[in-house]
C-alpha cells in the first residue's frame, strides 16, 4: 500500500506540478512541502483536506482507503517522458491477441509486486 507522502507526490507529477505551486496554494515554504513529499514532516489534516480538493479526490484516496483515482486521465497529455496515453493505447492496439493477453498479464504482474 502506498504511503500519503508517495500518493502526493505521485499526484503533483501526474498534474507536471511544480512543488512550489502546492507550497503556495498550502500557504507554506516550499521546504515544509518538500518535508511532507519526502515524507521528513507529518502531514498535517487540514494539508491533507486541501490537497485533496486540489486535485479533486476524496481524502480516503490520500490516506489509501479509496484506489479509485487512475492518474491523469487526460490521453494527450504526456505521460512518460514524450509519450501520451494516446500513444500507449494505440501502440496496444496494433498488437496481436496473444501478444496483448500477455501484456495484461505482465502489468497484473507488476501490479501484485508493487510497493
Amino acid at each position: 500500500m502506498k504511503r500519503l507522502n508517495t500518493i502526493l507526490r505521485d499526484l503533483r507529477e501526474d498534474h507536471d506540478i511544480k512543488q512550489e505551486t502546492l507550497a503556495k496554494y498550502l500557504g507554506v515554504s516550499q521546504q515544509t512541502y518538500s518535508n511532507y513529499e519526502n515524507g521528513h514532516r507529518e502531514i498535517p489534516i487540514s494539508v491533507v483536506t486541501a490537497l485533496a480538493s486540489y486535485y479533486q479526490v476524496s481524502t480516503d484516496y490520500l490516506l489509501c482507503s479509496d484506489s479509485s483515482y487512475l492518474g491523469n486521465l487526460n490521453m494527450n497529455a504526456p505521460y512518460i517522458d514524450n509519450i501520451t496515453m494516446h500513444d500507449v493505447v494505440y501502440n496496444m492496439q496494433a498488437l496481436d491477441d496473444e501478444s496483448r493477453k500477455n501484456l495484461v498479464k505482465y502489468i497484473r504482474f507488476l501490479n501484485q509486486n508493487k510497493d
